[in-house]
């Protein structure tokens, strides 16, 4: 039984050890997924080292102070996505629905046929926006019955796994659709207008993954995260940024994403609302994200039912209250995040400025 747990607390130790590692190897940044899990493996390890080994023997606590230290490091990742953790985002009261936006990011899976599941849920939650991700053109005919009362669109049909599409109840302007780090995967920037006719700068994400059959390192991924990042922190407007990152919520790309833009996420303090894989409820990720500027606050998050896909829809809804701006405090980067930031844009060849910027000043 000693070195059953010997072993597995060897690799539980790697499994601590590997991510720290800023290399973009998709092994690598994969490790960051499963630290849920990883934390309740530490877990049922600690309760079988004290059941089953005598806990006199210096040997034995070794053990349990190895896996005590993983399951601490590993579990402080994710409890800022548990309800004991303070919220970054205050819940919202306003009452004024003029002064309130709802969005559904949804990743549909090109190949998923069950459109009518996600019109479903639009006709039942409304939502001012609709943003799809792997959207084909097969998605485009379906779902051209939403334009009745989403009359505004943005379309990006693909059959890459990359496609894109916005639907709309409020106006949409200044409309871009980019491809800011690969050729072949689209981002959207447009300029909303609330019915306040106050604009949101409004960022749609979809960059690729790391992985053995994509990208082998996550360096294309961690490049447009940051070059948006680094370009809404230049921004005083409301800002609204969403879509299928391919990263998880305590990532430390998705923190660095964070750190370099100011914005705020809604889950922090209220759980991980995990979106992927729709199929497997163990092995399960936040991937589907929205991040928000100060300007808003939030009056519900929820994770909707599935529509055939891979990924659960998500639905957020904010309220635009720049007057409680104050009162909410992201988290801040520091001098060696700053250089982090900066050697990953320059890896790939992108800046700041090759991004939209709708509704800012000339």
């Amino acid at each position: 039984m000693f070195t059953i747990l010997t072993f597995f607390t060897v690799l539980m130790l790697l499994a601590t050890l590997v991510p720290l590692s800023r290399h973009p190897h998709w092994i690598v940044r994969s490790m960051d997924f499963p630290r849920l899990q990883l934390s309740i493996l530490a877990t049922m390890l600690l309760i079988a080292d004290v059941v089953f080994l005598d806990i006199h023997l210096l040997s034995t606590q070794l053990l349990a102070v190895t896996i005590t230290l993983c399951l601490i490091w590993q579990f402080s990742w994710i409890f800022p996505y548990t309800f004991l953790f303070p919220k970054e985002v205050k819940t919202s009261t306003e009452c004024d629905a003029d002064k309130q936006i709802s969005i559904i990011t949804a990743n549909v899976l090109t190949p998923n046929r069950n459109a009518d599941a996600l019109i479903q849920l639009v006709n039942e939650h409304k939502p001012d926006v609709l943003v799809t991700l792997e959207s084909d053109q097969w998605w485009q005919d379906k779902l051209k019955v939403l334009e009745t009362d989403m009359p505004y669109s943005i379309k990006c049909p693909l059959d890459n796994l990359y496609g894109m599409h916005v639907y709309s109840r409020l106006p949409l302007c200044e409309q871009q659709i980019c491809y800011l780090v690969e050729k072949d995967v689209p981002s959207i920037h447009a300029t909303l207008t609330l019915r306040t006719t106050d604009k949101v700068r409004m960022h749609f994400l979809h960059p690729a993954p790391p992985s053995p059959t994509e990208n082998m390192e996550s360096a294309e991924r961690d490049a447009e995260l940051i070059i948006v990042a680094r370009s809404v922190a230049d921004s005083d407007q409301p800002v609204i940024v969403t879509g299928d990152l391919n990263d998880v919520a305590w990532s430390a790309t998705t923190r660095l994403f964070r750190k370099m833009s100011g914005l705020l996420d809604p889950r922090v303090g209220r759980g991980a609302f995990n979106t992927f894989h729709a199929g497997y409820s163990f092995m399960r990720w936040p991937l589907d994200h929205l991040f928000h500027s100060q300007h808003f606050t939030l009056q519900h998050i929820q994770r909707l039912p599935s529509i055939g896909s891979d990924h659960f829809p998500l639905l957020t809804r904010l309220s635009f209250t720049p007057s409680q701006s104050i009162q909410q405090q992201g988290i801040d980067a520091g001098v060696s995040e700053h250089e982090w930031a900066k050697e990953i844009a320059v890896e790939q060849k992108v800046n700041k400025h090759d991004v939209p910027k709708p509704g800012e000043t000339q």
